[in-house]
């Protein structure tokens, strides 16, 4: 027999004060994928001013039933209860989508055996982050219009899920034109552009779904729908037409499950921006398959309702950013933005003009973001197996660290992150050319004169 302990006693007279003589039903559920089982405490008011009992029996009053099922009697009614069945070991396991998780980058990246040459100091061209190296500061205006939100104590606490009106208002007006109109109601606001890719995948696809990524490509989109059960297919841009897309093979592998298209413009890691015509292929590619497409982290007419929803698995995004939003988008200078393409289309031709001359490598144009692609004629370099073996023995003995662009699906290319000051720029392409002509060799022929 088990006695309910003081404090329910306790809690049963309380509502019998309020409910007066009224009968208390409690029911609790569970079912399982075998059986339901129902826990029934029944009590008049007698039993709440004196004490609630309830009594558990076996069915034959002596031992096990089947499965281990015994009987609780409350005030005379027996009613079927399942043994429960406890761990006895720690066995706590990671999520199916945690184990699915993976990030191409860092997998490669973390396992490259680099030791920088202690002679040289490190120049990271690797880093796609446009405020290490202290040279491209953040505008005035962009600072300022953060400590006022901060000082001004409205932005501390939590904000709707989907961003302050406010805030979704600014960002409508900043970026609407007659062209694309856009509503307050257009506008979700994330934490970062990964939660906006999230957001973005998670409500248009399923899993067993699949969605068509470029190859080279943005790694986060396959991390992040691999882990939801979505298969990637990767459709290619060619190098030699400035990265555009291929899109006889990307039409090519699109199917009944396939719910998204990815198209990255200007992209990661490639810099290069799609011409209007090109772009107008593309969408007479995805219009005649239905299909619709996620351009970088802009949303248009994508289930509205759907976002709001996801939106809401998290807390929204942050609130000191939501209130600077205003300054940040209308008192920044327009300077700011010219000297900032200005300096990132100078070093990049400095790096294009610099590395088109060493042999063995061809480096592409950008026209946009803030990467170069570098080619390598990898057959011209025995010494190496691939880019990632490139790349980590640039490192070991020029200090100069590029990303092997088997990160982005793509073998035998590297890319430059061109943000570095000028300087710096120019000491790293002396450094690449430097490596290479130590490791090129030239076309050789055969005991019959022949090319190999």
């Amino acid at each position: 027999m088990y006695v309910l302990n003081s404090f329910w006693h306790r809690l049963l007279q309380d509502v019998s004060t309020l409910m007066q003589s009224v009968v208390g039903l409690f029911l609790f559920y569970r079912s399982s994928r075998d059986d339901t089982m129902s826990y029934v405490v029944q009590m008049n008011e007698n039993d709440v001013q004196n004490k609630a009992t309830i009594n558990c029996k076996h069915l034959d009053g002596s031992g096990v039933i089947e499965k281990g099922t015994h009987h609780a009697s409350v005030n005379g009614n027996s009613y079927p209860v399942k043994d429960k069945r406890r761990r006895e070991t720690w066995q706590v396991k990671s999520s199916l989508m945690a184990n699915n998780t993976l990030n191409p980058i860092r997998a490669i990246v973390d396992g490259m055996q680099v030791s920088p040459n202690p002679d040289k100091p490190m120049i990271a061209l690797s880093i796609g982050d446009p405020t290490v190296f202290g040279n491209l500061p953040l505008d005035d205006a962009v600072i300022q219009a953060i400590k006022d939100a901060v000082d001004s104590h409205k932005y501390n606490g939590y904000a709707p899920s989907i961003g302050y009106l406010k805030s979704r208002q600014v960002v409508a007006n900043f970026y609407s034109c007659s062209e694309a109109p856009l509503e307050v109601d257009d506008v979700i606001l994330t934490s970062g552009c990964s939660q906006a890719i999230d957001l973005a995948i998670s409500v248009l696809c399923n899993p067993g779904d699949n969605i068509l990524v470029p190859r080279p490509g943005f790694s986060l989109y396959k991390t992040l729908a691999v882990s939801l059960g979505i298969e990637v297919k990767l459709y290619n841009l060619l190098p030699e037409k400035s990265w555009e897309v291929d899109l006889q093979h990307l039409e090519s592998l699109i199917d009944e499950r396939t719910s998204l298209l990815i198209v990255t413009n200007p992209s990661n890691p490639c810099g290069s921006v799609f011409t209007k015509e090109h772009q107008q292929k593309i969408l007479k590619v995805a219009s005649r398959n239905c299909l619709p497409i996620l351009a970088d982290e802009i949303y248009s007419n994508m289930i509205r309702l759907g976002l709001v929803k996801l939106s809401q698995r998290i807390l929204g995004p942050c609130t000191i950013i939501q209130g600077a939003l205003d300054g940040i988008l209308n008192n920044t200078r327009q300077r700011f933005y010219d000297d900032t393409i200005h300096f990132l289309k100078s070093n990049a031709e400095i790096c294009f003009n610099e590395l088109s001359s060493v042999p063995g490598l061809k480096p592409i144009m950008p026209s946009g973001a803030m990467y170069l692609m570098v080619g390598i004629d990898i057959e011209h370099f025995p010494d190496f197996q691939d880019d990632v073996d490139f790349t980590e023995k640039l490192v070991t003995e020029q200090s100069v660290f590029c990303l092997p662009a088997t990160a982005f699906e793509y073998a035998n290319f590297f890319r430059i992150v061109v943000t570095v000051p000028e300087d710096m720029m120019l000491d790293a392409c002396g450094r690449i050319r430097d490596f290479c002509q130590c490791h090129y060799r030239p076309d050789r022929q055969d005991n019959n004169g022949l090319d190999h």
